[in-house]
């Protein structure tokens, strides 16, 4: 099942016995009484397993609560380009120079104990952003003051422009009266959260927990009354449960993925191009990693050695697209791939004399087992993956064969999602297969500062986020400091950054280029509306995507 990095939980598979019992009581919702089953939105987000009772908003293995508890000032819809969607703030502007940005807040807003949410908390969850690294994962350096209750103003040491919408959108607002008390935010698991957002938590089990609409929601009740996240034993379970009308919405694989509508009747389904697959590599020996994938001439050659339409193919029902090998979106923002790039999209079939000639010229030679060496040390690697994943499963072990070609080794390793996730925050893996994300806006800008910024990553052992591939080049953190204090409207002055990025992320490939991945959600149409659709995309239609499936969430209501 294709989830993105920072959003997608599983664990080890459950029990058929338990997976019955389990949407027999999500069917019935959790509060019971008259109409519960019918205002209760079952939804299955790849959760195999038991959870792990885990709300803080900023945790990168939290179960839910950006979008749904807690809130951001503004949404921003990353698949349309239309303007923000006021949340707890109402409107904000720049200064001339793009050193300060003055937000105005809602003045009726409370948490959902019954507090009165003022700019404080806003200036709070700001300043406990900009201390802890582990909960920066926009490289956020603003100071914010609390002018009046309702208008804050953060001022930046330089132009940053490309911070607006990542402060605005991506950050979520936390209870300074409950918050102050907790000893390391980047840790606690916020078990009761209290926030500002449409729910709020009903009832949590490890096999199942449910949300309730806020009766307080400073926006009205929410018509759906209940959302109930159930796990499963993985995509097949998932795809049984869809075709006996168990769940109501997962984001994931089903056999025959383009007839969903003839195969499960009263489900539609959804793909939007969307996030970029990609093998993580522990990139850089500096910060501590180890094994051949640390040679930028290995992860070329792999790169090479791909068959990506026979991936797309076996893996993914021919759902994904292609990839360009400097991360600008080939989908929403192909005007900003770079013309200095070797390739502008990476090739759909292996080029095997280009994979030998790399890792040659490196100084590989072939033993008499057909795998490559250098000093001894064989190129064999492990690519961790998550069990139950069927599809990231499938391409790997697709991928293990592809790789033979070029005399390489690779070995999957699969885990439970808790065992994968903490190997890739701490960087103990060689090779691990997941997707980037990109930011609020279809900028490549985010991405980018994401994923292969020094800020956002750290040593071997120490959690990084989200720079899991330990990524660090000075030229690529100078562009992105330049980017930050051009307007997104000057293209041209911007393009040259862009250049200097994706040319460097090209040839050193810490994460290693697979597809653009077609995200497909099939939804239970017949019981409720007001799903987005390809003709309306007012969010990206996936489960897992956050703060989007609060704002679908909203929307829906019982069909009828």
């Amino acid at each position: 099942m294709f989830l993105q990095a920072r959003r997608r939980r599983a664990r080890a598979a459950a029990s058929g016995a338990a997976v019955i019992a389990l949407l027999a009581t999500a069917c019935s919702g959790s509060g019971g009484g008259s109409g519960a089953q019918d205002e209760t939105l079952v939804v299955f987000s790849g959760q195999a397993g038991d959870y792990q009772r885990n709300f803080n908003p900023f945790s990168p293995t939290m179960n839910e609560g950006q979008g749904t508890i807690f809130e951001s000032l503004f949404y921003f819809n990353q698949v349309r380009d239309e303007p923000a969607k006021p949340l707890l703030g109402t409107e904000y502007a720049w200064n001339d120079d793009g050193t300060e940005l003055s937000v105005t807040l809602r003045d009726d807003v409370t948490w959902s104990d019954g507090e009165k949410f003022t700019a404080d908390d806003v200036v709070f969850t700001l300043d406990m952003v900009s201390r802890h690294k582990t909960l920066n994962n926009t490289g956020y350096k603003g100071r914010a003051e609390a002018v009046d209750d309702t208008h804050v103003r953060i001022t930046f040491p330089e132009p940053a422009y490309m911070e607006g919408p990542q402060v605005l959108g991506e950050i979520s607002v936390v209870p300074e009266h409950i918050w102050k008390d907790i000893e390391n935010p980047a840790k606690d698991t916020v078990q009761n959260p209290v926030g500002t957002g449409p729910f709020t938590l009903e009832e949590f089990k490890p096999q199942a927990f449910t949300l309730r609409a806020n009766p307080g929601y400073w926006d009205g009740e929410p018509e759906l009354k209940q959302v109930r996240y159930v796990s499963l034993s993985g995509n097949q379970a998932g795809a049984n449960a869809l075709a006996a009308g168990k769940i109501d919405w997962q984001t994931g694989p089903v056999p025959d993925i383009k007839n969903v509508e003839k195969n499960y009747p009263g489900y539609q389904a959804v793909t939007v191009p969307l996030n970029q697959n990609v093998l993580i590599t522990c990139a850089d020996t500096e910060l501590g990693c180890e094994g051949p994938q640390t040679d930028p001439a290995v992860r070329r050659a792999i790169y090479y050695g791909m068959d990506r339409a026979q991936l797309n193919s076996l893996a993914y029902q021919d759902t994904f697209s292609q990839i360009s090998p400097g991360f600008a979106s080939v989908e929403s923002a192909e005007d900003l791939v770079s013309e200095k790039l070797r390739e502008a999209l990476a090739p759909m079939e292996p080029d095997t004399a280009e994979a030998a000639r790399i890792l040659e010229g490196a100084g590989y030679a072939k033993g008499s087992d057909g795998i490559y060496a250098k000093d001894g040390r064989k190129l064999s690697m492990t690519v961790h993956v998550v069990s139950g994943w069927t599809d990231y499963i499938t391409a790997v072990d697709t991928l293990a064969e592809q790789m033979k070609a070029i005399g390489i080794e690779l070995t999957a390793r699969q885990s439970s999602w808790n065992e994968w996730s903490e190997a890739r925050g701490r960087g103990e893996y060689q090779l691990l297969i997941d997707a980037l994300y990109p930011g609020p806006t279809p900028d490549p800008f985010y991405l980018y500062s994401y994923f292969f910024s020094t800020e956002t990553t750290a040593r071997v052992g120490e959690t990084a986020n989200p720079n899991f591939a330990r990524y660090s080049d000075e030229g690529v953190d100078k562009a992105l400091r330049a980017l930050k204090g051009i307007a997104p409207e000057e293209t041209e002055q911007r393009q040259k950054h862009y250049d200097a990025i994706q040319t460097r992320i090209e040839a050193d490939m810490p994460y290693i280029p697979i597809l653009t991945a077609g995200v497909t959600s099939e939804y239970h149409d017949a019981k409720f509306e007001g799903w987005p659709t390809e003709y309306h995309l007012y969010a990206v239609p996936a489960v897992w995507s956050r703060p989007d499936q609060a704002q679908i969430f909203k929307a829906l209501k019982p069909a009828g």
